[in-house]
């Protein structure tokens, strides 16, 4: 099934722009979100990390 696939794939034009189109997507995807990381201000983190134990639902 492999072999079928492998030569399907082989007659597509310009298939190569593929795997080249998703790593550049996939490199500045995880570029930015590095660089969102660092330059956060560290009160929006130490907010967003307590929302976890807060307390919003009524109590009965």
């Amino acid at each position: 099934m492999l072999k079928f696939i492998k030569n399907h794939m082989e007659s597509i034009e310009g298939i190569a722009t593929y795997p080249m189109i998703s790593l550049l997507i996939f490199f500045v995807f995880f570029s930015l979100l590095f660089w969102w990381v660092f330059t956060a201000s560290k009160e929006h983190i130490k907010e967003v990390s307590e929302i976890p134990f807060e307390d919003n639902q009524p109590k009965q």
